[in-house]
C-alpha cells in the first residue's frame, strides 16, 4: 500500500520553501522567562549555553517550542525564542544549518517530507529509529519520541457514538455494510481525492461509502459539524482541542493505516554534542506529552483564546518541571 505525505506536509513544505532563502530566521527575542528548575535542571547544567530554538507556527508547535525554551531557560542557558516559522521546510532547515539548536519535530513528517518515502512504517517506535537514522548523515540528532501522534482520525459526536457504538475504523467499516445510510462523512477535500486519505483507508479496512454520503468542507467546520451530527463521522487531526471540547469520540485506527506522527525533539547535532545535557532536560517533558495533554493544551489556545507560551509555561510548572 503507497502512502504519499498529507496535504498540511505538502502545504507547509511548500510554504517554507518560499522563505528558505533566509530560513524564517530573521527576527527572534530572548526568552525572559524568570524560571528555576523544578524537577529538571537541577544544577543548571545548561549554565553559559547560548540556545536557539524553533517551532512552525500552528498552535500544538508554539506550545512544544515554548516548552523546550522554558526547559533550557530553566536549566541555566541563555535562550533565543524564534519560534512560530511559517512552513515546515524554514524551521527544519534551521536546525539542519545550525542556525537553530532545537524543535520538536513529526516523526511522520520527516520521514515522508524531508526523507522522501512514500511508505510510512506502522511501529511508532521503528518509525521513529528509521528517522533517527537516516536523519544523522544531514546533522540532525532526534532524541526519544512522545506519545503524542498528531494523525488523521474520523470522530463522532456523543449521541451518535452512543447511537452505533462505533469505536475503531473497522466498526466504521462494518456499520458501512450493516447499515450505508448512517455512515455519512465531513472531510477535506484533500483528504477525499488522496491515496493517503478517504481511498486508501476504504481500502484497508474494506469499506465503501458512497459519494453522495461524502461532503468536503474545510478542516475547522467539520468539527462543528460533527459536533452537531450533521456528519456521522468527520476527519480530525487526534490532538486538536476541539475534540475534547466539543465532546468527540475519535476511532481508534486499529489496523494502523495512518502514518504516525509522534512529536520528538530534534536537535542539531553539533549543538548536542556541545551541549549533551539538553537532551536530559528535554526527556522527562517528552516523557508527559500524550495525546491527551496535546488536546488540553490545545483548547487553551484554540478554544479559551490563551496565550501558547503562556499555555506551555504554565503546564511546565502545574507538573513541577520548573518553577516560578
Amino acid at each position: 500500500m503507497t502512502h504519499t505525505y498529507r496535504a498540511r506536509a505538502v502545504a507547509a513544505a511548500l510554504s517554507g520553501l518560499a522563505l528558505l532563502a533566509g530560513c524564517g530566521l530573521t527576527s527572534g527575542s530572548p526568552l525572559v522567562d524568570d524560571v528555576k528548575p523544578g524537577s529538571i535542571g537541577q544544577g543548571e547544567p545548561l549554565k553559559g549555553a547560548n540556545l536557539t530554538v524553533t517551532s512552525k507556527e500552528f498552535t500544538e508547535q508554539l506550545i512544544l517550542g515554548a516548552m523546550m525554551g522554558i526547559a533550557f531557560k530553566a536549566a541555566g542557558a541563555e535562550v533565543l525564542d524564534r519560534t512560530g516559522i511559517q512552513g515546515s521546510v524554514g524551521a527544519r532547515e534551521a536546525i539542519k544549518s545550525g542556525d537553530a539548536d532545537a524543535m520538536y519535530e513529526y516523526t511522520g513528517t520527516a520521514w515522508i517530507t524531508y526523507l522522501g518515502n512514500s511508505d510510512p512504517i506502522t511501529d511508532p517506535q521503528k518509525q521513529w529509529q528509521a528517522v533517527h537514522d537516516a536523519d544523522l548523515k544531514n546533522g540532525i540528532t532526534w532524541l526519544p519520541p512522545a506519545e503524542l501522534n498528531n494523525t488523521y482520525a474520523l470522530a463522532m459526536n456523543d449521541a451518535n457514538f452512543k447511537k452505533y457504538g462505533t469505536k475503531t475504523l473497522s466498526d466504521v467499516a462494518a456499520l458501512s455494510k450493516s447499515n450505508p445510510g448512517a455512515v455519512t462523512l465531513c472531510v477535506e477535500s484533500e483528504f477525499a481525492n488522496r491515496a493517503d486519505g478517504l481511498h486508501g483507508m476504504e481500502k484497508a479496512y474494506g469499506m465503501s461509502v458512497p459519494n453522495g454520503n461524502v461532503t468536503q468542507m474545510d478542516s475547522g467546520i467539520i468539527y462543528t459539524q460533527a459536533a452537531k451530527g450533521s456528519c456521522t463521522f468527520g476527519e480530525v487531526y487526534t490532538t486538536d482541542g476541539r475534540i475534547k471540547s466539543m465532546n468527540l469520540h475519535v476511532m481508534e485506527d486499529d489496523k494502523h493505516f495512518f502514518p504516525n506522527y509522534n512529536a520528538a525533539p530534534e536537535l542539531n547535532t553539533k549543538a548536542l554534542k556541545k551541549y549533551p545535557q539538553m537532551a536530559d532536560v528535554i526527556e522527562p517533558i517528552t516523557k508527559k506529552l500524550d495525546n491527551t495533554v496535546a488536546q488540553d493544551l490545545n483548547a487553551k489556545v484554540d478554544v479559551d483564546g490563551q496565550d501558547p507560551h503562556d499555555v506551555a509555561k504554565d503546564w511546565l510548572v502545574k507538573e513541577g518541571f520548573v518553577k516560578e
